[in-house]
């Protein structure tokens, strides 16, 4: 198998109320989950592909609790890939290199489809933000909690970033429209981290 690693940030927001208690694998607060999750890549390799500098996202539906139903997805990777880059990023986020990616593919039952789409990340910890323009805005901020410190959670069954502690956050807002998805929320969950997955 191809060795290869990615480390960076990430970023989700979905409909649940802050904080989400999927990751606690916990029915969804409104019965279903529609959720974005992105990716940025500060460094990363599949064989002797160099991965630093792109994006990935995902946009998921689960119908119920996120470990007993199955989700719909749809994948977008950034347009600034080559070609060999972008099948890396193919063949690492379907699950076909192994490690965590396989793990969260392994919950979708309907892939919709993938695009290789424009893609405007930002992240620095407190704020995270994501734009495909036509397709998806989501902007999420830091909740502070006491002192004036950022909330974390650590150890959930259910999460995107193994190892990492997940800043809890809420949604400026958040829109999705695409494969017959049409999300418009605000105010709702957010997590961020950092993130390392590898073979």
């Amino acid at each position: 198998m191809t060795q290869w690693s990615l480390s960076g940030t990430y970023f989700e927001t979905c409909n649940c109320a802050a904080a989400c208690p999927c990751v606690f694998l916990s029915p969804p607060t409104e019965g279903d989950c529609t959720a974005v999750v992105a990716w940025h890549i500060d460094r990363g390799r599949y064989g002797e592909v160099v991965l630093d500098g792109l994006n990935v996202a995902m946009a998921v539906h689960a119908p119920g609790n996120m470990v007993s139903t199955k989700w719909k997805a749809a994948a977008y990777f950034d347009e600034a890939a080559s070609d060999a880059q972008g099948e890396a990023l193919r063949i690492i986020f379907s699950g076909q290199a192994g490690g965590h990616p396989a793990v969260l593919v392994s919950f979708v039952d309907q892939m919709l489809g993938s695009r290789k789409v424009p893609m405007r990340y930002q992240g620095d910890g407190k704020h995270a933000s994501l734009t495909i323009p036509g397709i998806a805005d989501a902007e999420i901020e830091a909740i502070e909690g006491q002192g004036g410190e950022v909330i974390t959670i650590s150890g959930h069954p259910l999460c995107i970033a193994p190892g990492k502690p997940a800043t809890v956050a809420r949604s400026t807002h958040f829109t999705f429209l695409d494969f017959g998805l049409d999300w418009k929320l605000s105010g709702r969950n957010g997590y961020m981290s950092e993130f390392a997955y590898g073979a």
